[in-house]
């Protein structure tokens, strides 16, 4: 009743619903986000600290790494620490402001996250289909250039959707059925005309994910070509390896991505409780399991990393 009645009475003030119809399991539902949430720290801030501290690390991919596990911090942090205050302690309310800070830089972050894989993608195809040229072509500081391209590309992308949250009007109902400001969720309790607000997010999810799709199956078509005409299986097999854990990077985040936005604007036969928590799902997941398949599969990091916890 408290929420119900603050939209009505604070116009400065947006209420967060959380997951309607799951109250009752809030504390069990805070579970695994806070283990998910203390796991990706763990993990993502573990990359960051053993790349910095190696010198034989600090190599492109590594680079790209990095750059993958703060974008992966980034989204995750946020949005858990507000969904376990309203899990725990009911806090619902979130500033307009805050609530439009919270969808750009969420969105810049996937964006950016999104650039990284296609960096990722076209850093393999020099590694397997130009190998005696990859020295020159991708240094630190070019792969630096190019992520700090995809993040400034990412906040020219983004920057118009809180800038066209702003001029709707938001009138009784200012309840947001979801755990955090997401776009969409804010745009459909708009009392205004929101078609250019649709349009234009519609629009960029094709326009960053289709695009990057598009680069980074065109990246590994090459690379499969490459492969395809090498005649030793023992060395088909070990540069393949070298891709498995970029493809299941790759997969895990577009797919998880694309669906979850997907099923906020087409998907009016879903129950409100499942996308939201796939959404939530989309942000917490990738970035738990990225640190761990990197870890796995790359000799270099895994290591490093056996070393730095024999010395604890």
């Amino acid at each position: 009743m408290e929420a119900l009645n603050l939209t009505t009475s604070d116009p400065s003030t947006f209420i967060l619903n959380g997951i309607p119809g799951l109250e009752a399991a809030y504390i069990w539902i805070s579970i695994p986000f806070f283990m998910f949430y203390i796991i990706s720290l763990l993990g993502n801030f573990t990359v960051l600290f053993v790349v910095g501290k190696e010198l034989t690390l600090h190599k492109p991919m590594f680079l790209l790494l990095c750059m993958l596990a703060l974008t992966d911090i980034g989204q995750s942090t946020c949005i858990v620490p507000k969904a376990l205050s309203i899990f725990w302690f009911r806090s619902n309310g979130i500033t307009v402001n805050g609530c439009f800070i919270q969808i750009f830089f969420l969105n810049v972050l996937g964006a950016t996250h999104s650039a990284v894989l296609v960096i990722m993608a076209f850093d393999r195809y020099v590694a397997i289909c130009i190998p005696l040229r990859y020295a020159t072509i991708l240094t630190n500081a070019r792969i630096a250039k190019l992520g700090l391209v995809g993040f400034i590309g990412a906040v020219l992308l983004i920057l118009p959707e809180p800038l066209l949250l702003q001029r709707l009007p938001f009138c009784a109902n200012r309840v947001i059925p979801h755990t955090y400001c997401e776009y969409i969720a804010v745009v459909k309790i708009s009392c205004g005309e929101t078609t250019v607000n649709r349009m234009y997010s519609l629009v960029i999810l094709l326009v960053i994910i289709g695009s990057d799709l598009i680069l980074i199956g065109l990246s590994y078509g090459l690379i499969i070509k490459a492969v395809l005409r090498i005649s030793s299986k023992k060395a088909n097999r070990k540069t393949l390896n070298t891709c498995t854990p970029h493809i299941c990077v790759m997969v895990m985040a577009c797919t998880t991505g694309l669906f979850s936005s997907l099923t906020n604007r087409f998907g009016q036969g879903i129950a409100a409780h499942v996308h939201i928590l796939l959404a939530n799902l989309y942000i917490l997941v990738p970035p738990m399991f990225n640190p761990i398949i990197y870890g796995v599969k790359i000799k270099e990091l895994r290591d490093k990393v056996r070393t730095y916890i024999c010395r604890m």
